[in-house]
């Protein structure tokens, strides 16, 4: 593992739990920072903190309520002076069918996790960054934001939103001390998975010139190293990591 240097610094991972938030948290702990997880699932978040051990700590929260969102950044500047990078993860698939068959429902959940919450994360935590003038914020978007995936139009719209709304706050932020940057994974195998249909995986996979998913491993190596200061000319970037599906 390469060195990244996050020593005494504190970041929020949404949907710190399980799967991308929870190894993009291992490497920044590794990298000397700590973390506050932010996730509605309190067991298996109360588990996470346990094996990432001290340097980790847990807020419950539903990132698409905003009252939820607001209690949750005071709550862990209870626990830590500053929030020097926020990673919002938090995210969900919905499901594997063509638009005109697609639950109006499910939708709206698609789009209050993926999207307003993100938001929302953005909207409360960037004025803190704005008043210690230093922040790194990092979204994790998608390929299929950029290519859009069949079968998947509120994943894609959701993903394609959170790349947009990365390259308006970057330009917000640009005359500040605060970054922000996206990356678009192609398909990684987590616990995400298994919200997809088998035809959808397999088509993912036949997508990527490399012939294999990503790991968590490589996205959380990518993502910590825009959570550092070494991450200073960068902002309202979209940093591919697709297995060389998608290179614009």
């Amino acid at each position: 593992m390469n060195q990244l240097d996050f020593k005494g610094r504190h970041a929020v991972v949404t949907g710190g739990a399980t799967g991308l938030g929870f190894a993009i948290a291992q490497r920044l702990i590794a990298s000397g920072g700590s973390v506050t997880l932010w996730d509605r699932d309190e067991a298996t978040a109360a588990n996470a903190v346990k094996q990432l051990g001290e340097a980790a700590s847990f807020v419950a929260v539903d990132v698409a309520r905003e009252a939820s969102v607001a209690r949750a950044v005071e709550s862990t500047l209870q626990v830590t002076k500053a929030i020097d990078a926020l990673v919002n993860s938090a995210g969900i698939t919905g499901p594997n069918v063509k638009l005109w068959d697609y639950p109006v429902d499910a939708w709206r959940q698609g789009m209050d996790v993926n999207l307003t919450g993100l938001f929302l994360c953005c909207r409360f935590v960037a004025p803190v960054m704005r008043e210690s003038n230093y922040g790194r914020i990092v979204n994790i978007a998608s390929v299929a934001g950029k290519d859009g995936n069949p079968n998947a139009s509120a994943y894609s719209a959701s993903k394609a939103a959170v790349i947009a709304i990365t390259k308006s706050l970057g330009k917000e932020l640009a005359d500040t001390g605060v970054r922000v940057n996206c990356v678009t994974p192609a398909a990684v195998k987590t616990a995400i998975f298994d919200q997809m249909t088998p035809e959808h995986i397999a088509f993912m996979l036949s997508k990527i010139p490399m012939g294999r998913f990503g790991t968590p491993e490589e996205i959380a190596a990518m993502v910590a190293w825009l959570c550092t200061e070494d991450c200073s000319f960068s902002t309202g970037a979209v940093f591919d990591l697709s297995g060389g599906r998608s290179t614009y």
